[in-house]
């Protein structure tokens, strides 16, 4: 049964109220809802948009979300439910930032922070935990892992030509198999796939040639990088943190590695898809370059190029699911992508370790190069404390959080 499109707006906006905890909470509550409750979509559908998603740049929660709207109610669905899905989220790291500029330097307010930090570098770690053993199936994988580990960690190699490589590596080694089924391949009006990449690069690029024309260089590169980054955004929002962490804060110093640690905590504490922490660096270096009006400018610059391509990807590809997802080689390819942001992964979980437990960090001629005599027993302490709770007791990401930052707020009043 089609539902209305009221039905879609209540639906929709209710996973977008409540998809915390990552992409997989996300689409397990999204699963619950279209396939379970609702049985709005079977469970073959559900999971061959899911493994379609996968091959996509950018959140794939998001994408799924905006594929199931197209699914049931063509593209103003798509663009229900791919909206209802950011926009909460979206709203709450405006506020998030906006208080941040204001207050994030003040004293009480920095070693609350601390707490933070320590569970983000746990929080990292589990993702990383979580994404080997679904990656890491064979001596190649590991092989892969460990170059891109090396790759970005000790020469800087950039994230898109780990990405690149493992692609090509995938794509050229996987064997022909035989047995694999040959798919009939659907009816496609390539016309009309035509005229919707059209229609979604110009929606995509107006804003920036709008920024450029109008001379506002900050706002030109702030959309040139994010708009790059929704590109090869491969392997979900942790993988691409770790390069746009070293873009960020290293290549154009827009913000400090301390910044750039508290904007990935406060984001694990909205709902909607983590890649919404490029709203919040936005809006963060807009406030350093020119004050609250370029921080707002810049913080939607960020949030439309990450997200208007997510809407590119899913009108163009919707119709060719079945067939692409029939290409043995295409598979091999994202799942050379995958083993590869494993490395990719450990770096950013090194790199933010280092920060937070170490108050110098150098960045020496093969990767960051700490001094051993600024070490931080208690930072260390804490990230034990989140290892405990996230790790062992199984505790939700929020609870963590919540607890990491109510414990060092105990302890600084206390001391």
């Amino acid at each position: 049964m089609q539902p209305s499109y009221g039905d879609l707006f209540r639906v929709f906006g209710r996973i977008g109220l409540l998809s915390f905890g990552g992409p997989a909470a996300q689409i397990a509550l999204m699963h619950t809802e279209l396939v379970d409750r609702h049985k709005w979509l079977k469970e073959q559908q559900f999971l061959g948009a899911l493994s379609f998603c996968m091959l996509l740049p950018g959140p794939e929660a998001m994408q799924l979300a905006t594929y199931a709207g197209w699914r049931l109610r063509g593209t103003l669905g798509g663009l229900i439910a791919g909206g209802l899905f950011v926009v909460p989220g979206a709203l709450v790291i405006l506020g998030l930032a906006m208080g941040y500029a204001a207050y994030g330097q003040v004293p009480v307010i920095q070693s609350l922070f601390l707490g933070i930090k320590a569970t983000v570098v746990v929080i990292v770690l589990q993702a990383l935990l979580s994404l080997s053993r679904r990656a890491l199936k064979g001596w190649d994988s590991w092989a892969l892992a460990g170059l891109g580990f090396v790759a970005m960690f000790f020469f800087s190699v950039p994230f898109p030509a780990i990405i690149i490589a493992a692609a090509f590596w995938g794509f050229t080694t996987q064997r022909a198999d035989q047995n694999s089924p040959h798919e009939e391949h659907p009816v496609i009006y390539y016309f009309k796939t035509i005229k919707t990449i059209i229609l979604w690069l110009v929606i995509w690029a107006t804003p920036i040639v709008t920024a450029w024309a109008m001379g506002a260089t900050f706002l030109t590169e702030i959309a040139l990088f994010f708009s790059k980054l929704a590109v090869v955004t491969f392997g979900g929002a942790y993988a691409v943190l770790a390069y746009m962490t070293q873009a960020v804060v290293e290549t154009h110093g827009w913000l400090t590695t301390p910044e750039m640690i508290d904007a990935l905590g406060l984001a694990e504490t909205t709902p909607g898809p983590l890649i919404l922490v490029t709203q919040f660096v936005g809006h963060l270096a807009g406030h350093h370059e020119g004050g609250a009006p370029l921080a707002l400018s810049a913080g939607v610059m960020a949030l439309w190029v990450t997200f208007t391509p997510c809407f590119l990807w899913i009108f163009a590809g919707a119709p060719y699911v079945e067939t692409l997802l029939a290409r043995p080689r295409l598979k091999e390819a994202l799942a050379a992508i995958s083993a590869a942001v494993v490395g990719v992964i450990l770096n950013l979980s090194v790199w933010f370790a280092l920060h937070v437990v170490f108050q110098e960090v150098a960045t020496g001629q093969f990767g960051p190069s700490p001094n051993l005599s600024s070490f931080s027993p208690m930072s260390a302490i804490f990230i034990a404390v989140a290892s405990v709770l996230h790790l062992y007791l199984r505790l939700s990401m929020i609870r963590t959080l919540c607890l990491m930052v109510g414990l060092v707020g105990m302890l600084h009043f206390v001391i």
